[in-house]
């Protein structure tokens, strides 16, 4: 400090000595330039050495030792370097909130995702026996009361014409159906159908990606007066799934003994949780594409797989094969039929079968497929079967209309196994 003091008083002593005068003539135009320069280059040296000499004056006048001097500087870098801190630190906060922002929307988890997720899981999950509490049975009340409010409910009417002995049953609508599909949503329909016999079985449309469905369709029984008391009428809410077993929904149950038949009935009944699911498919199932050409004619059917068809034999098993059937109205047109497979309730074929059908025709013709177990003695017996065209009803409706509504695509889908009516 005391070096940069001394320099400063000795430029003041250099700046107020006197310049020295140049006696040389200055007749000629180079001299007069070169004292041009000397002239401004002597004014900028006077100009430097009198804002050091005035900031030397400032600083006499202060009157602060040198020790006074470095704290003031060393004090005015400590505030410089805290205050570039604090604007860095903002800034980085501000780029930290941003991303964290944009991590957490990406990882929001919204409400069809938990319902894909708790569908999927429901099954798999197994809660410890030693976490079950005391009270289990009351507990498990409550879910099912919670599980049977969230089933939804079902609109239908009826009607019995005492003189042609018939009861029409309508079916109106449904809703706050629960969603059974990975979109959350489902494919309903209903069966119609009376116990204890269950001969016959009406089904209404399917109806897409809803939970409350309108539909709004009539259906006929034929029940003498005499057994009406022993009936019960069976509404019956499925989810339509193309690829796999449809999923039963819940069941509204009628006892007709409990039914003024005098006057027509209609009204809003809650859905319970379905009892006999697996005695009512008890045939098994069945899964085949369909394929139809318009142009060429053709239909092709390929025979895929079956599932969990009933035991016909002694061991406990069948030895199942298909009958492909094609008629025109109560004419048979052409059959075919697979291979035999061999002590199996769960057989593949992935056997293809081609029928030619004219364009005019393919609304007139009805598809049989009838699963038969063979028998190497006696005959063979079917075990259920499937009845596709523009007159069948529910889920082989559906298949036959894709069909038409999609040409020369392959259309797969599984359908559960009907009884086959006995010949008279």
């Amino acid at each position: 400090m005391d070096t940069f003091l001394y320099r400063v008083r000795r430029a003041e002593e250099t700046a107020e000595a006197p310049a020295p005068v140049d006696a040389a003539p200055t007749n000629s135009s180079s001299g007069s330039e070169a004292m041009d320069v000397t002239t401004t280059t002597e004014a900028a040296k006077t100009g430097i050495n009198k804002f050091q000499a005035e900031v030397i004056e400032q600083f006499n006048k202060l009157n602060l030792p040198v020790w006074a001097l470095i704290a003031i500087c060393a004090g005015a870098l400590l505030i410089l370097i805290c205050c570039t801190y604090c604007i860095c630190k903002r800034c980085c906060c501000k780029k930290r909130k941003k991303k964290d922002g944009k991590k957490g929307l990406k990882g929001i988890v919204g409400l069809e995702d938990v319902k894909i997720l708790g569908h999927s899981m429901k099954e798999k999950v197994q809660p410890d026996l030693e976490e079950l509490d005391v009270n289990m049975e009351d507990n498990e009340d409550a879910e099912s009361t919670k599980s049977e409010v969230k089933l939804g409910k079902l609109q239908f009417s009826m009607d019995y014409d005492f003189q042609k002995g018939e009861l029409s049953v309508g079916v109106i609508q449904a809703a706050d159906l629960p969603g059974m599909d990975m979109s959350g949503t489902s494919d309903p329909y209903v069966k119609v159908y009376l116990l204890p016999d269950k001969k016959k079985k009406h089904e209404t449309k399917v109806h897409r990606k809803t939970l409350n469905p309108v539909f709004n369709e009539t259906f006929i029984f034929k029940v003498p007066f005499a057994e009406v008391a022993s009936k019960t009428l069976v509404f019956a809410v499925y989810d339509f799934d193309r690829f796999s077993k449809h999923d039963q929904i819940g069941q509204v149950q009628v006892a007709l003994n409990q039914v003024d038949l005098g006057k027509t009935l209609e009204e809003w009944r809650d859905l319970a949780s379905p009892e006999n699911e697996e005695k009512e498919n008890k045939l098994g199932d069945i899964c085949f594409s369909l394929r139809y050409v318009p142009t060429a004619g053709k239909l092709t059917v390929v025979i895929l797989e079956a599932k969990n068809l009933k035991k016909m034999d002694v061991g406990g098993l069948s030895d199942p094969y298909v009958k492909i059937a094609l008629y025109q109205g109560t004419k048979r047109l052409k059959k075919k039929k697979t291979t035999i497979k061999k002590r199996t309730l769960n057989p593949y074929f992935n056997e293809s079968f081609t029928f030619e059908v004219p364009f005019e025709q393919i609304q007139k013709v009805t598809l049989i497929i009838t699963v038969v177990d063979y028998d190497r003695i006696g005959t063979s017996e079917p075990i259920g079967r499937a009845v596709l065209g523009c007159n069948s009803t529910g889920t082989e409706l559906r298949h036959w209309s894709d069909m038409l509504a999609n040409p020369r695509r392959p259309i797969a889908q599984w359908h559960t196994l009907q009884e086959v009516p006995e010949k008279n």
